[in-house]
């Protein structure tokens, strides 16, 4: 095999960098070591439900480039779903405590942006010990960074949050539908394990589990736990290519889905399960009016829970707020176990406290034949899909200047 363009990583990034390469013509493969494609973006269907279990929401979604591909596509776009502010009759959580824990979410945030162009810090230097909002503070940074404030640095967690908005919608046919729609016609092999990446001669050969694949140019598009570790290795070496994936673990976001009988609330209602507790979820009711719940979990608290039981916990925390007599009306239908699933082993890119500068180094293309994408590669829209279809298109573009360069 010989492709002019061979892309490692049928995800999001290397889904955008293949089409974009097939649609100006280029001879390109692209391979993953996964039987499947799309990555973390993987729907399932259960009924008419289309149930996202990796990512789900269309975020900063006028400007999300998915948004565009989705509406020519015909997907069906929802604009008002994201109630994630709201607490379902306020069961467990009163207004007079969602006002005190606003408040104290505008004092932790305020002051973690008075600190913005000091040094580096984890959020966690900005909650006050003696909070009791501590808890769900953490809660929500396991749920937006998949990861606990202390692990979450600040000059990162500012660089995503400065460049987000507030319009997060979502897609009836399920986000990782779109992005696997996105590749039909491009060359895909899945199974193909890219382990080396041999850059000394002019034309670059890859070693793989189907054997050796020379190319001219090469898109690599894998998650940082493959390039921290090793499993993809190159020659010349690469060290700085490896720390900096180092310095940009994945967390962890899961998912358990339950099928309910008889709900009593209106479509994509929400809870908190309990807000004075940092493993606890988010959990939203009837997305699109489906007999079904999706709760949300992050961080350490999604870590524990993947060698426990995320659906018993997910319907524990229902069952104290909504009564009882609900037990026997969930049903488990599935949960995802993101840190174990091979060749992803996470959900999204976290910058180590004082690493935030490690994007610009991962992002970095090598001879103008090597060039890297990935949500951990975006400078600000990191631990999004539409972060991962950026730097793939910017990748494919890198390309094909290269190869217009070559002729």
């Amino acid at each position: 095999m010989s492709p002019d363009v061979l892309v490692i990583g049928a995800g999001a990034a290397g889904i955008a960098a293949a089409r974009r390469l097939h649609d100006a013509g280029v001879d390109t493969l692209l391979i993953d070591a996964r039987e499947r494609i799309g990555g973390r973006a993987h729907t399932v269907h259960h009924g008419d439900a289309a149930l996202d279990l990796g990512c789900g929401w269309l975020h900063s979604a006028r400007r999300n480039s998915w948004t565009d591909v989705a509406r020519a596509a015909g997907f069906s776009i929802a604009t008002d779903t994201a109630r994630w502010g709201e607490q379902w009759r306020n069961l467990g959580y009163s207004p007079d405590e969602q006002a005190a824990f606003g408040r104290a979410w505008d004092a932790w945030e305020a002051r973690a942006r008075a600190a913005a162009t000091g040094f580096d810090q984890p959020l966690s230097a900005f909650v006050a010990p003696d909070d009791r909002w501590c808890p769900m503070l953490d809660a929500i940074s396991g749920y937006a960074n998949g990861a606990n404030l202390a692990d979450v640095s600040l000059h990162d967690w500012l660089a995503y949050e400065d460049a987000a908005t507030k319009d997060n919608w979502a897609v009836r046919e399920g986000y990782g539908t779109l992005v696997a729609q996105h590749a039909v016609g491009v060359k895909v092999r899945t199974g193909v394990v890219a382990t080396h990446i041999d850059h000394t001669a002019q034309a670059l050969h890859v070693s793989t589990s189907a054997g050796t694949i020379t190319a001219r140019l090469v898109i690599v598009a894998v998650p940082t736990t493959v390039l921290a570790d090793e499993r993809l290795s190159f020659t010349p070496a690469l060290p700085d290519k490896h720390h900096a994936a180092a310095a940009l673990p994945l967390g962890v976001a899961d998912k358990a889905f339950l099928a309910v009988d008889g709900a009593t609330w209106p479509h994509d209602a929400h809870l908190i399960g309990n807000p004075y507790r940092t493993c606890t979820a988010s959990h939203r009711l009837s997305p699109f009016g489906w007999p079904m719940v999706e709760s949300f979990f992050g961080g350490d608290c999604a870590d524990q829970l993947e060698d426990g039981d995320a659906a018993a916990f997910a319907i524990d925390e229902l069952v104290a707020l909504l009564g009882s007599d609900w037990r026997a009306r969930f049903t488990p239908i599935t949960t995802t176990r993101w840190r174990h699933e091979a060749w992803i082993e996470g959900s999204y890119s976290h910058a180590r406290v004082g690493q935030a500068d490690q994007r610009t180094v991962l992002s970095q293309p090598i001879d103008d034949r090597l060039f890297f994408a990935g949500e951990a590669c975006s400078p600000h829209d990191f631990s999004t899909a539409h972060g991962a279809r950026d730097t793939g298109i910017a990748a494919a573009e890198a390309a094909l200047r290269a190869l217009t360069a070559s002729r």
